[in-house]
């Protein structure tokens, strides 16, 4: 099973290796105040695809921080936790 995963990693990583290397036109980003910049399409989808996990990882953090600091409550004696259970191994 673990062959057959890096199997499939290899295989995506050379289509897009080789999607990079096909799509290496200059384009331009426009943005305000005509500010441009021309960079090739590879990057230009690069950076995005890391903006946008970026932004992922950040909206994510609220939620797991949240539940991290409930999980330790209910772990220590007394506060959190339920007379009736018996205390965590």
């Amino acid at each position: 099973m673990r062959v057959l995963t890096w199997a499939v990693r290899l295989a995506v990583f050379l289509l897009l290796a080789a999607l990079a290397a096909k799509n290496v036109e200059p384009v331009t980003l426009r943005f305000y105040f005509d500010q441009a910049l021309r960079a090739p399409l590879a990057l230009v989808l690069l950076g995005a695809f890391a903006l946008g996990a970026l932004f992922g990882v950040v909206a994510m953090l609220g939620p797991v921080l949240r539940q991290r600091r409930q999980i330790s409550l209910l772990k220590r004696p007394g506060e959190g936790a339920r007379p009736d259970l018996p205390p965590p191994v």
